[in-house]
């Protein structure tokens, strides 16, 4: 039986983005970029600026960024591998928006991060939280080379 992939991810600065389509090459996956309504500018972004978009969404468990259309086609596939960078040790707000905006339930989540210095743990515990109908694989940091090793031995 042959699987119907697909990497999601969310990219702010394009790190992420390079490495879900290092991914998505290696699995054989289509690729979804979830993108903001509003793109996040380098102000946005500034972490150590604690009225910085970035900041004040992080600060607020109940922030549900708007994703810009058109939505996944999530029904047609078996295993997601969902990519973003770690913010705050967790995933970004508008990951658990992709998390709660469709129904996951009998899929496979496969998570992976890109962090300057935050591991996955946090976000995995934080995402399976808001997703727990998902069957969840363990996820990865991959900050460079090494995606396409890692995807062959996890599917």
């Amino acid at each position: 039986m042959s699987r119907k992939i697909l990497v999601a991810y969310f990219s702010a600065s394009g790190t992420t983005a390079r490495t879900a389509k290092e991914i998505a090459e290696a699995a054989g996956a289509d690729l979804y970029e979830i993108r903001p309504e509003t793109l996040y500018s380098a102000a946005d972004l500034d972490w150590m600026n604690k009225q910085s978009r970035s900041s004040v969404e992080m600060n607020d468990p109940d922030c549900r960024p708007a994703i810009a259309g058109p939505a996944a086609d999530i029904k047609q596939y078996d295993t997601i591998f969902l990519g973003f960078p770690v913010w705050w040790y967790i995933e970004p707000r508008i990951i658990d928006t992709f998390l709660e905006s469709y129904d996951f339930s009998g899929k496979t989540l496969i998570p992976f991060a890109t962090s300057g210095g935050s591991g996955i743990e946090k976000a995995e515990k934080s995402m399976q939280a808001h997703c727990p109908d998902a069957s969840w694989k363990k996820g990865r940091l991959l900050n460079g080379a090494g995606a396409a090793s890692w995807v062959k031995k996890v599917l």
